[in-house]
């Protein structure tokens, strides 16, 4: 009898650790002792080592200090951060990663299969390409900007949460969906860190885990109507003296029987904000003049895009997803790739747009 209360009582206590989310075998912190990391900044230097910096401590009113050290693997980067301050870091909280551009260059799939296999860091972190050098960045503003870090997070989940067309925000879970698609490359969002600025470039396009191309301007906001949120609040097209606002997207991707042709076509709505230009809008034949001349620079822009694509050898719109039929044998990634290389591509819009109402008194 004795034996079976013992046994019960152990029971008892054994469910109630695993119902606090508790382990025996955890480590011993008392909250005091631990700071989250919120982010890592990720650089190339000499011999093949890693560079990582990050910022302690966040969110607490203590004068803010940068870390920094070399490894040859990322987790040493933990490891040495913890030696250098009184506080032990801890990277569940970790929410953006900082990778500089010409380490992406040279692959980044080792640092992603790392921190993707870390069961405490979120598959939610958000993942940025930057040109520039963050820590000089960081030196500049970490005085005059009260909670740098948490700053930058913050940036970025607004961006992800609004959804408004203008930024390429992508967290670890989509960039790994992305990279081990037969049909699709990844892609991240690209920023410059110059003269206390931390501005948004672009979108970096990658091969597999290699950064291969960054489209700026034109070609991302492109990117954004076809690719990523089938919307911008606002397009300006200076050759034509217009800005087009509120525009909306729908893509629809027809190939032949063979794959050696692709008919691209993109229905748009959306209204003209803004126009410059000497014709008369609220002449009809003016208005669909200049509709047709927005439609052929847009037909000409997005075949340009895809064209470059095909000759960098990416896939960042996971075009090859439509080949796919409920009958048919899907296509293997390398023959996939071949036929994309080679593919005839026509783009075709189809236009409906607001036009600019002048009141007059």
């Amino acid at each position: 009898m004795a034996y079976l209360k013992k046994s019960i009582w152990m029971t008892i206590v054994y469910c109630v650790i695993l119902i606090t989310g508790c382990s025996p075998y955890l480590e011993n912190n008392e909250v005091e002792e631990i700071a989250p990391v919120i982010f890592w900044s990720l650089d190339a230097a000499e011999e093949g080592k890693l560079e990582a910096t990050t910022v302690v401590p966040p969110l607490v009113q203590e004068k803010k200090r940068i870390l920094t050290m070399q490894v040859d693997l990322l987790k040493q980067s933990g490891k040495g951060f913890n030696l250098r301050y009184y506080r032990e870091l801890k990277v569940g909280q970790l929410r953006v990663m900082l990778l500089n551009e010409e380490l992406a260059k040279k692959g980044l799939r080792p640092i992603i299969n790392t921190i993707f296999t870390d069961p405490d860091i979120s598959q939610r972190l958000y993942l940025v390409i930057v040109q520039g050098d963050v820590k000089d960045y960081i030196k500049e503003e970490i005085e005059s900007q009260e909670n740098l870090d948490y700053f930058l997070y913050r940036m970025l989940k607004h961006y992800e949460r609004k959804r408004q067309g203008q930024l390429s925000i992508v967290n670890l879970h989509q960039f790994m969906q992305k990279l081990y698609s037969p049909f699709s490359d990844p892609i991240l969002p690209v920023f410059k860190a110059e003269n206390g600025n931390f501005n948004y470039e672009g979108t970096a396009i990658f091969q597999n885990d290699k950064l291969i191309s960054v489209v700026t301007d034109s070609d991302d906001e492109i990117y954004q109507l076809i690719g990523n949120d089938y919307y911008l609040k606002y397009l300006p097209i200076p050759k034509l003296s217009v800005v087009l606002g509120h525009v909306r997207t729908n893509v629809d991707v027809t190939f032949s029987q063979d794959l050696t042709e692709m008919n691209f076509k993109v229905e748009l709505k959306g209204r003209i904000d803004e126009y410059q230009g000497e014709k008369n809008l609220n002449d009809l034949d003016d208005l669909a003049e200049i509709t047709n001349e927005i439609k052929s620079h847009l037909e000409t822009q997005t075949k340009a895009f895809l064209q470059k694509n095909q000759e960098w050898q990416t896939e960042p719109l996971d075009i090859g997803a439509r080949t796919l039929t409920p009958f048919s044998r899907p296509i293997e990634k390398k023959e996939w790739r071949e036929k994309w290389r080679n593919m005839e591509i026509k783009v075709k819009y189809q236009m409906d747009l607001e036009p600019l109402i002048n009141i007059q008194e």
